[in-house]
């Protein structure tokens, strides 16, 4: 009797912490830096080994139309942590500007819910020490930003990429720059002489074991836990490990280094995956991994930079889909059903009022700033068969706004002439159904002029609204 009143109570317990559990997952954002839609097993590149993400696949929901808020890596990053679109709030570009003290960060938000809160690799969001950056035309003091200022309780990070393997070997120095103070902090302290014992060779194993022992901790003092992991593979330097090169004996020695370092994410991604197995937390935990723009290289591939986005159009720093349609991944096992594919359109700005919804947050009445992302939840959870608005991009000289269905193209660096009088050039507008033409190679403006014009009068309110976030009404 006495045995079964102590399985009871050990049953209602159970009972109980999974309700919490259910209402307070796990959280980790994982990010490749610059891998493009092709360059991974599960979008159908038959060559590149991504054993682990390709799992991944089949035990989650794969987005075929999932983008980065941006073409370039610091403004979709900033989209991540904020939920708003990077002109909002000052970064139009890599290496330019800053994440400001006033944006609400995501990381702020739980770990107000009580959260531990974590930032593993790249950051790209602003200086990590106040009087040094290793951009030369980057004011340090002005624009210092480091995670621990974002709401990170723990952080191991670069300002931005760093070769992808033994950063801290002279020869693979960044843009040779050996200053160590490009290269890692952990929580403000920069590592100078490298970061210890077994952490040296591959940038992604030395960025996935912090990683892995925030995790375990959080674990083992039962903290639900908010990881952001940011790979820098496969950004240049594109460096390939000896193991993982030897993958690939008949490749040139360009692709060769570009699918090792590729391959050594994915084996990082494989032991974050086990180690969430063994911890007992991967049910309640929700896993994404996606990219942060298209792939390197203009207007195609160059000496390591072997990218694709093939079938789609442009590259990074386009914003044609190469540009910004990326590789997209959940695995939530306890609430997303297992082999799911979705054609509904989602992009980074979504992760913030996804992660929102879970936790029943809402921003407080006097501080409603405009968000730019939606949440995800009704998708994950099969009600969610169009998305609710558009999805509105600015940047590089162009500007776009897409639904489910059509994309309107604004590119002013493209002109032709007026037909009435043959004189006054014109910014060109473009108009696809990606739904049929997903390349982006017939331009169908005169066809569909009303679809059109909706959707530019979407674009330029979205863009009235941006400029004046970025002028601070938001903040007021």
């Amino acid at each position: 009797m006495k045995n079964i009143h102590k399985l009871l109570i050990a049953l209602v317990a159970l009972l109980s912490a999974a309700r919490l559990g259910a209402s307070t997952p796990n959280v980790i954002l994982c990010m490749a830096d610059d891998l493009g839609w092709g360059d991974v097993g599960f979008n159908g590149n038959d060559v590149v080994l991504t054993p682990e993400l390709d799992r991944m696949a089949k035990a989650g929901l794969r987005f075929e139309r999932f983008y980065s808020a941006a073409p370039v890596c610091s403004p979709t990053r900033g989209s991540v942590l904020t939920g708003r679109h990077p002109t909002r709030y000052g970064i139009p570009s890599a290496n330019r500007g800053h994440l400001k003290r006033e944006e609400i960060t995501l990381a702020e938000v739980l770990k107000d819910h009580g959260y531990a809160t974590g930032h593993f690799g790249k950051w790209h969001l602003g200086t990590l020490a106040p009087d040094y950056s290793g951009k030369k035309n980057r004011n340090p003091e002005k624009n210092y930003m480091t995670p621990g200022m974002s709401g990170f309780d723990e952080w191991f990070s670069t300002e931005y990429s760093v070769s992808t393997w033994d950063p801290y070997s002279p020869e693979n120095a960044h843009n040779g720059i050996k200053d160590p103070r490009v290269l890692f902090y952990h929580n403000g302290r920069n590592i100078v002489d490298g970061p210890g014992e077994g952490l040296v060779g591959d940038t992604a194993k030395m960025v996935m074991d912090k990683a892995l022992d925030f995790i375990e901790k959080a674990s083992d003092a039962d903290e639900p836990f908010f990881a952001v992991i940011w790979f820098h593979a496969p950004h240049l330097p594109v460096v390939g490990g000896p193991e993982f090169l030897a993958m690939y004996p008949n490749l040139d020695e360009n692709t060769k280094h570009y699918y090792a370092v590729i391959t050594a994410v994915d084996r990082q991604m494989g032991r974050l995956r086990k180690t969430l197995k063994d911890l007992g937390e991967s049910e309640n935990t929700m896993v994404w991994f996606a990219s942060d723009n298209g792939p390197e290289g203009n207007p195609g591939k160059a000496g390591r930079s072997q990218g694709t986005a093939e079938p789609f159009r442009g590259r990074k720093r386009s914003l044609y889909e190469g540009g910004v349609r990326i590789p997209a991944l959940l695995e939530w096992p306890s609430r997303v059903e297992a082999g799911r594919e979705t054609s509904v359109a989602a992009v980074t700005s979504d992760y913030f009022a996804t992660v929102a919804e879970v936790l029943g947050y809402t921003l407080d009445e006097k501080d409603r700033r405009p968000y730019d992302g939606v949440s995800l939840i009704p998708l994950i959870d099969g009600k969610m068969k169009r998305r609710a608005s558009p999805i509105g991009f600015q940047g590089h000289g162009m500007a776009t706004m897409s639904d489910d269905r059509y994309k309107l193209v604004h590119n002013p660096q493209k002109k032709r002439q007026r037909s009435d009088n043959g004189t006054t050039p014109i910014a060109e507008w473009e108009l696809y159904d990606l739904l049929k033409d997903p390349s982006e190679t017939d331009n169908i403006i005169e066809k569909r002029k009303s679809v059109a014009a909706k959707l530019r009068a979407q674009l330029e309110a979205w863009q009235a609204s941006c400029a004046a976030s970025d002028e601070g009404a938001d903040y007021r």
